[in-house]
C-alpha cells in the first residue's frame, strides 16, 4: 500500500575528518578532503529542496586541544532545514579514520539512542564512505528504513594505489585495516537501495570487482558546482595579478588563449598537447598556450615523475621555438583558478583536457561553468559531461593531428564558439549544480520511499579470498592481435572471472603506445601494464604508476655510459626517440653485422657497466636496468599482490618474454609465436606450447591448466600440445 507523502526527513552520516559548516580545513589531514566539502554542500542543498523537510549530517564528536573547538559542539546549524550533529566514538580527541573500526558500533548505538529520543524516523539514510556505509546499514537495518550510499573511494583500488607507492601487502593491512574496509563496502552494497556515483566509467571498472556488484541499484549523478565561484568572465580579470603572470610570458598577449590545467603527471598527457601545438603553425597564429602545471621553486626538487613531465615540456617548447607562444607560470593559488577559465573564456579561446584517462572531470565541468570551450579526451567523464552540456569536442589523447584540428575547429569558427560557451553555462546549471543535483536526488529516492519502487536485487556469491588469488600477464602485439574473434572471446572470460583473476599486460612498448594499440583492438584497460620492457608499471582504474619501481631498478643504471659504448658498433641502429625512454634504450639488430649478445653483454661488463640485454624476434635489442625486464616486473607485482606464481599464467613468445616464462609459473607459447628465441623451452615442463594462434592459444592454455577451477599443471604433463 503507498504510503502518504510528506516533506522528507533524511539523515547522512560521513564519521572521519573534520566536518564543519564554514571554514573547512581542506587538506589539514588525509581524512579532511574532498568528501567533506561534498557532505556539507549536499546536506545544504538537499535542506533547499521544496520536498525535503530536515537533513541532519551525521559525525563523530572531536574533542582535541590542537583543533578548534567547532568540532567539539554538539549541534552546529547549516542554514534552515540542515545541521550537523556530532556523536561520542572512542577517546575524546581526533582519530584517523583507519583507527575508528572499533568505535564504529559505539557511533552506531548513540545515533540509534539520538534517533529515538527524537521520537521520529528518518524517511532514509545516506551514507559515506566505508564507516559511514558500516553504520548505516545497521541504522538503516534497525530502523527499517532505505539505505543510500556513496563510496567516495573504494578499497580495493585504494589497495592498488598503496602497492603503486611500494607499500607491501602486509603493510597495507597493518597501517590501513584494508581487509575490514572491504568487507564493510561489500557488506554495504549488499543492502544499499541505491548507491550513487559521479560516472558510468566509476560504476564499470571500479564497482564491478565487489562481489556484490549491482549495477541496477547504481544511479550516476554528479556533484554538484558552485556557481558563484566559476561563472563567465566579469570584465576584471585582465587586472589581476595571474593575468600579469600568465602575459609575462608572451609576445601577443591578446591573442586568444588554449589553457590547460593539471598536474605535471604523465597521465596528463602534456605532451602530447605541446605536441599538437608545436607541430601546427595555423594554432600557433590563432592561440597561445598557457600550461598551469602545479606550483614550483626548483624543478630539480620535486618528485621525479612531476620532474620528467616539467623538464620535457622545457625541452619541446625549445625544439619547436614557441618562446614567446607558451606560458607555464611558476605558481598559482586556489583563488587564481576561477580568473584562469574567466581570462581564457574573455580571450574566445578553449580549455583541454588531454588526460589519458579521465574517470570525472571536474576541470571541464568549471571550465564550462566560466563560459569556455572545451576539447577533452575521449574517455570517462568526459563522455558524460559533453553529452549533457554539448560545448565541446572529444578527441583520441593520443591523436595530436586530431588534438589540433578539434581546436582549430573551435577557435575559427566564431559563432560556433558562443554557441558552446552558452551550452557549457546552460548545461551546468541543468547537470551539475547543486540545485540540480538536489532535485535528481529527490527524484531518485522518492519512489523507494513511498514503497512505489522494488529495489532490484540478484543473487551475489561471495569469494573465498579478499583479493584476487590468481593472475594472467600477456604480451600485447602478437599474442592478443591478429584474431579478432578469439580476441573477443577472450575478453569475454577475462571479464567473467576477474573478480579472482588479475589481469595483466606486459609489453615492450611505450605506454602512449600501448595504450594506441589496446584502444584500436578494444582491449580494456588491464589491472596491470607492464611497458617498455619491463621498466615501467602502471596500474587500474587511473593508469597509476608504480613510484617504487623506478627507484628500485634506478641501481647501478649508467645509460650516457651504454649510449657511448655502444654508438659505434656495427649492426646497431637507435630507434626512433619514440621508442626511448628513461630507462630503456633501443635499437635495430642486424644479427649478420652485430656483435652477439653474450659479446655485448662481455663488453658492457669490461666497462663497468651492468645491465639487462635483451633481443627479440631477431631484430630487436633492448638496453635496460640489470633489475629491469618483463619477468623481474611480473614477479614484483606479484609478490606486492600476493599472488602465487604457481597461480600465473604467462603468455609470451619472443626471447623478450623468457624470464616470465621460465620458473614457477604456468606458461603458454600460443601457436603463431613458436620462435626459435623459445625454441629451447620445448622441454620445460612449466611451458606449453599450443596448437591454436593468438588469443585462441591462451584460451587453449586456460583449458590446458584448469586455469579457472584446478590451476595446476595437467598431471598428464606432456607439451606442445600433444
Amino acid at each position: 500500500m503507498r504510503q502518504t507523502r510528506h516533506p522528507l526527513n533524511l539523515v547522512l552520516v560521513s564519521v572521519h575528518g573534520l566536518i564543519r559548516g564554514h571554514d573547512l580545513e581542506l587538506g589539514r589531514n588525509a581524512d579532511t578532503g574532498g568528501q567533506t566539502l561534498y557532505v556539507v554542500e549536499l546536506a545544504r542543498a538537499l535542506a533547499q529542496h521544496p520536498a525535503v523537510a530536515s537533513v541532519d549530517l551525521l559525525t563523530r564528536r572531536v574533542d582535541d586541544p590542537d583543533l578548534s573547538t567547532d568540532y567539539a559542539s554538539a549541534v552546529e546549524p547549516l542554514g534552515e532545514g540542515a545541521r550537523i550533529v556530532r556523536f561520542e566514538a572512542g577517546p575524546a580527541g581526533y582519530i584517523a579514520k583507519e583507527a575508528l573500526w572499533d568505535h564504529l558500533d559505539e557511533f552506531a548505538d548513540n545515533v540509534l539512542e539520538f534517533l529515538r529520543a527524537r521520537g521520529s524516523v528518518p524517511d532514509l539514510i545516506h551514507s559515506h564512505y566505508a564507516d559511514g556505509g558500516y553504520v548505516g546499514s545497521r541504522l538503516a537495518g534497525l530502523l527499517g528504513v532505505p539505505l543510500v550510499h556513496t563510496g567516495h573511494s573504494l578499497g580495493r583500488v585504494k589497495r592498488r594505489r598503496l602497492l603503486a607507492r611500494g607499500l607491501s601487502a602486509s603493510d597495507i593491512e597493518l597501517r590501513y585495516n584494508m581487509a575490514r574496509r572491504i568487507e564493510a563496502e561489500e557488506d554495504t552494497l549488499a543492502v544499499a537501495e541505491r548507491v550513487i556515483t559521479s560516472t558510468h566509467q566509476e560504476i564499470e571498472e571500479q564497482y564491478e570487482i565487489y562481489d556484490h556488484y549491482q549495477p541496477e541499484r547504481m544511479r550516476v549523478i554528479p556533484p554538484g558546482t558552485n556557481l558563484a565561484r566559476f561563472k563567465p568572465p566579469q570584465g576584471d580579470e585582465s587586472g589581476t595579478t595571474i593575468a600579469s603572470e600568465v602575459n609575462r610570458f608572451l609576445r601577443e598577449p591578446h591573442k586568444a588563449i588554449i589553457l590547460a590545467l593539471s598536474r605535471p603527471d604523465p597521465r596528463k598527457n602534456i605532451e602530447t598537447l605541446l605536441t599538437a601545438y608545436g607541430e601546427s603553425q595555423q594554432l600557433q597564429s590563432m592561440a597561445n598556450l598557457v600550461v598551469i602545471a602545479g606550483n614550483r621553486d626548483d624543478i630539480e626538487e620535486m618528485d621525479e615523475g612531476a620532474q620528467e613531465v616539467l623538464k620535457s615540456l622545457l625541452l619541446m617548447i625549445d625544439h619547436y621555438d614557441l618562446y614567446g607562444r607558451v606560458a607555464i607560470p611558476k605558481h598559482h593559488s586556489w583563488q587564481d583558478v576561477p580568473l584562469l577559465y574567466q581570462l581564457a573564456a574573455a580571450s574566445h579561446g578553449v580549455f583541454i583536457n588531454p588526460a589519458l584517462t579521465e574517470p570525472f572531470g571536474l576541470t571541464l565541468i568549471e571550465a564550462a561553468a566560466s563560459g569556455l570551450p572545451v576539447v577533452a579526451t575521449e574517455d570517462g567523464g568526459p563522455i558524460d559531461i559533453l553529452a549533457n552540456c554539448h560545448n565541446g569536442q572529444l578527441v583520441d589523447p593520443l591523436d595530436s593531428q586530431a588534438m589540433s584540428d578539434a581546436l582549430i575547429n573551435i577557435l575559427s569558427d566564431d559563432q560556433q564558439w558562443q554557441r558552446m560557451a552558452d551550452n557549457g553555462i546552460a548545461g551546468v546549471r541543468e547537470h551539475y549544480s547543486w540545485p540540480a543535483h538536489a532535485q535528481r536526488y529527490v527524484d531518485m529516492v522518492k519512489p523507494m520511499i513511498q514503497k512505489t519502487e522494488q529495489p532490484a536485487l540478484r543473487p551475489t556469491l561471495r569469494r573465498a579470498n579478499v583479493y584476487h588469488d590468481r593472475a594472467i600477464f600477456t604480451d600485447l602485439d602478437q599474442n592478443l592481435l591478429g584474431d579478432p574473434e578469439a580476441l573477443k572471446a577472450l575478453i569475454r572470460v577475462l571479464r567473467e572471472n576477474r573478480k579472482c583473476a588479475a589481469f595483466g599486460i606486459a609489453t615492450g612498448r611505450r605506454l602512449d603506445s600501448a595504450l594506441k594499440v589496446m584502444k584500436k583492438y578494444g582491449i580494456p584497460q588491464p589491472d596491470v601494464l607492464i611497458t617498455s620492457g619491463g621498466t615501467e608499471i602502471y596500474y587500474a582504474p587511473k593508469l597509476t604508476a608504480d613510484i617504487a619501481w623506478p627507484q628500485h631498478i634506478d641501481y647501478q643504471w649508467t645509460p650516457q655510459v651504454v649510449r657511448r659504448l655502444l654508438a659505434n658498433q656495427p649492426g646497431l641502429k637507435l630507434q626512433p626517440r619514440s621508442e626511448q625512454s628513461r630507462f630503456k634504450i633501443s635499437y635495430y639488430i642486424d644479427p649478420a653485422e652485430a656483435p652477439g649478445i653474450d659479446e655485448l653483454h662481455s663488453m658492457l661488463h669490461q666497462q663497468g657497466v651492468t645491465a639487462n640485454v635483451i633481443q627479440s624476434f631477431g631484430q630487436f635489442l633492448d638496453i635496460v636496468p640489470v633489475r629491469a625486464s618483463k619477468g623481474f616486473a611480473l614477479r614484483y607485482v606479484t609478490d606486492h599482490w600476493g599472488i602465487a606464481l604457481e597461480r600465473t599464467l604467462v603468455a609470451g613468445g619472443s626471447g623478450a618474454d623468457e624470464d616470465m616464462m621460465r620458473g614457477n609459473t604456468l606458461a603458454v607459447v600460443v601457436g603463431n609465436r613458436h620462435h626459435e628465441e623459445l625454441s629451447q623451452l620445448t622441454e620445460v615442463e612449466r611451458i606449453y606450447f599450443s596448437d591454436q594462434a593468438h588469443a585462441a592459444g591462451i584460451l587453449e592454455a586456460l583449458d590446458h591448466y584448469d586455469f579457472f577451477d584446478s590451476c595446476t599443471l595437467p598431471r598428464d604433463t606432456t607439451v606442445a600440445g600433444q
